[in-house]
């Protein structure tokens, strides 16, 4: 055989298989690029462990909870969410502690049993499970009450940030939105989403009202009664808050002036459980242990 013919033969082989590569990686790439639809497995592949595994486990789990919880339980559990500006989605999470708090404490029965008398045994677990499913309330008690507290320190100097915007120019929603943005606490934060319930198609005495039931403080809902009020009978808003400013910064140093009052009466028992023991040992001391010497002798 002629060795074109040969050569020949040994081009085509190796084409064929090239051009069929080519061909089809081109249209795999085109394909993929053309359609832009993503590919959900790898999506989820790309998901940590604990968002593919251990947040619907949770997620299920609090569910069911929540079908056995009494309504009134979760109503009051849902209330201090909101005071302790926990999202709804995450109210089902201290529902899932607690049942999380009942395992927790039937199983420490078996390593109690061990170290101790079966009925102190059962009274420490008992106490271990009651503990631990109360904790949650405690936790989002004290939260709410540091964040209620926040809250009403910060209402005075916002409110008069308000006034001023408003005796400025401002209308009352860009001074609400200039007071948001300008403060960083929580009280920021509900007006700006007070702001936000507005925009989305919310009457502004709703927002208001809103804003007024996500918290428990009553300066803030005399507030909004004030505003509510004045805009239905036609007063001028400015006057409104100038009058709510000056009410809450008296009230704010009234509320000083009675922290300042009861220092005293705090004071006295740490003074006398911790410091008057202390101090009558080192004064009465060595007197003592002399007459004590003086009588053994």
């Amino acid at each position: 055989m002629p060795i074109h013919v040969i050569a020949a033969a040994v081009s085509i082989a190796v084409a064929v298989p090239l051009l069929w590569f080519s061909v089809a990686s081109s249209s795999a790439g085109a394909s993929r690029a053309g359609s832009a639809v993503p590919d959900i497995h790898q999506m989820t592949l790309q998901r940590s462990a604990t968002d593919r595994v251990l947040r619907p486990m949770v997620g299920s789990l609090a569910s069911r909870v929540r079908g056995l919880t009494p309504r009134g339980w979760v109503k009051s559990l849902e209330r201090r969410a909101t005071l302790a500006g926990v999202p709804e989605n995450k109210v089902e999470r201290y529902l899932a502690a607690k049942l999380l708090a009942i395992g927790v404490g039937g199983l420490s029965v078996p390593f109690v049993m061990g170290a101790a008398e079966p009925t102190k045994a059962l009274l420490i677990a008992a106490v271990i499970t009651v503990g631990a499913f109360f904790a949650p309330d405690g936790i989002l008690d004290t939260k709410a009450k540091a964040r209620q507290e926040l809250i009403q320190n910060d209402l005075p100097d916002t409110l008069d940030q308000i006034m001023i915007s408003v005796e400025a120019g401002l209308g009352f929603e860009a001074a609400l939105g200039r007071a948001g943005k300008a403060g960083g606490g929580p009280l920021a934060e509900e007006i700006l989403r007070t702001l936000y319930e507005m925009q989305m198609g919310a009457q502004r005495r709703d927002a208001l009202h809103n804003l007024a039931n996500r918290s428990s403080i009553s300066d803030l809902r005399n507030f909004v009664f004030a505003v509510t009020q004045s805009e239905q009978y036609g007063l001028p808003i400015a006057e409104t808050l100038r009058i709510q400013a000056a009410e809450l910064r008296d009230k704010r140093q009234q509320r000083a002036e009675e922290r300042a009052v009861k220092i005293p009466v705090k004071i006295t028992f740490p003074l006398v459980l911790c410091i008057f023991p202390t101090l009558f040992i080192v004064l009465l001391g060595p007197a003592a242990i002399q007459v004590w010497n003086g009588i053994l002798a």
